[in-house]
């Protein structure tokens, strides 16, 4: 007589697979039909974002291939490193844009999405020596703007702003050129790795630095001008939602902050509407603004300041009260 005892769990006796398969399946159907947008090419895939994942991070090492490639990598087998890895990421990465026509264009035929496809992913790698150009004016700015940092190897290796600004210029390239949805699943990559939340649709200008960086919000119909300097907790937001006839939102409408040339803005602060910073402006901590402000304005949030009253009496020769100074400073003469 055996003593083997079996295992509920192995066996499958809390749970009905059957059913809970079927459960699912009918789930599934209800929100399929309830969609409007097209479905029945689900079949055929969707981008990936582990494989973007893997995508990104090979365009990053033929973008930067001594520092941000693999430890093999010397100036004398660069080349071949950054050829190798381009045909293979850039392959790719059309694999993942034609996915991406294929389910958001369903009435085009296979060709128009291939070619349409090949367009995309053509146009996005010219580009790419541009925007190493455009990325070293962000490393350079880190650096010079961080006295913590002690040279530009350790600006891109180690801070997390340059991470979410590779992966920015990139993504706004595909969403420019008609990838939007892969676009966005490359932001959301960074800001899983960095905590910094950059629509790709945000227009972003030379020499942007984001110091330290967690809980940056850049909404995305922002615009930031050149020079432009962000601490953690900023957040470039939308005050108000337009609503067509039917109740739903209106999508892409202007609605964020414009930031002009050499505009800074301190930790915590939140600037909301399509609003516009002008340049050279000054934004404190935690300030909260919701209006436009002219060139060289210098916002700070409301202070306590300790005042000692004029009144002597007997009880309290030395009466300290507090007053709260609210202080919103407009262009200098």
């Amino acid at each position: 007589m055996s003593d083997e005892r079996t295992d509920p769990l192995t066996e499958g006796h809390y749970w009905d697979i059957d059913r809970l398969v079927q459960g699912l399946a009918a789930a599934r159907t209800r929100w399929r039909q309830g969609q409007s947008h097209h479905t029945e090419y689900g079949g055929a895939g969707f981008p990936s974002r582990g494989d973007i994942t893997k995508i990104m991070m090979s365009l990053c090492g033929a973008l930067f291939p001594l520092r941000l490639g693999p430890s093999f990598v010397r100036i004398d087998n660069e080349d071949a490193f950054v050829a190798e890895t381009l045909q293979t990421s850039l392959s790719r990465l059309y694999g993942q844009i034609r996915l991406e026509l294929y389910y958001a264009r369903p009435d085009n035929s296979a060709e128009e999405l291939d070619a349409e496809a090949a367009r995309i992913i053509g146009a996005f790698s010219s580009r790419l020596p541009d925007l190493r150009v455009l990325l070293d004016t962000d490393v350079e700015a880190a650096f010079e703007g961080d006295p913590a940092a002690r040279s530009v190897d350790e600006v891109l290796i180690c801070y997390p702003s340059i991470l979410a600004i590779i992966h920015h210029r990139l993504a706004h390239e595909l969403h420019g050129l008609g990838a939007p949805l892969v676009a966005r699943i490359i932001s959301e990559v960074a800001h899983s790795k960095t905590g910094i939340d950059i629509h790709p649709g945000a227009i972003i200008g030379e020499r942007f630095f984001i110091d330290h960086g967690t809980g940056v919000v850049i909404g995305e119909t922002a615009i930031i001008g050149n020079r432009v300097r962000l601490y953690q907790g900023v957040t470039l937001g939308a005050r108000s939602f337009t609503v067509d006839e039917q109740g739903k939102l209106e999508k892409a409408e202007p609605r964020h902050p414009v930031l002009e040339d050499d505009v800074i803005i301190y930790s915590g602060a939140t600037v909301l509407g399509r609003i516009i910073i002008g340049r050279g402006s000054v934004i404190g901590g935690n300030v909260w603004l919701t209006h436009s402000i002219p060139a060289g304005s210098n916002v700070r949030q409301a202070k306590a300041e300790n005042q000692i009253s004029s009144r002597i009496d007997d009880m309290a020769p030395h009466r300290v009260r507090r007053t709260v100074v609210a202080e919103e400073r407009g262009a200098d003469a």
